[in-house]
């Protein structure tokens, strides 16, 4: 029979559900692109800028996932009772196992989307 007495807490739930979005996101839509682009000649010269745009937008649409998981973590107050205290334990492993994956992609995106030192030259000359 169910307890009723010690429901779980919605800002646990919430939470746990918005670090799988957020991971889902990252695992099935960023990394297969960013995989893509670090293969040297995964994509064709002509096609590379198109993939760059793409890539830079899944970035942003995974950002908006981000601050939805921190708003969710933020809400995130002390558990009560022993069974809230370990999906709260929980929720709070599976937020931190996300931002670090979101700062591992971040850092590779940030790699392959920053302006390269020879294109900042030509646009302080004007060529």
């Amino acid at each position: 029979m169910p307890d009723y007495h010690n429901p779980p807490e919605p800002h646990d739930i919430c939470l746990l559900l918005r670090a799988h979005g957020e991971q889902l996101w990252l695992i099935s839509q960023v990394l297969p692109v960013l995989r893509e682009l670090e293969l040297p000649g995964g994509v064709p010269d002509e096609q590379l800028g198109a993939a760059l745009a793409y890539l830079e937008v899944l970035w942003l649409q995974a950002s908006m996932r981000a601050l939805e998981t921190d708003a969710s973590y933020a809400k995130l107050g002390p558990a009560a009772g022993e069974r809230n205290r370990i999906l709260h334990e929980r929720a709070r492993r599976y937020h931190a196992a996300v931002s670090r994956l979101r700062v591992s992609v971040e850092q590779r995106v940030s790699a392959l989307t920053r302006p390269s030192q020879s294109a900042l030259a030509c646009e302080q000359t004007g060529s």
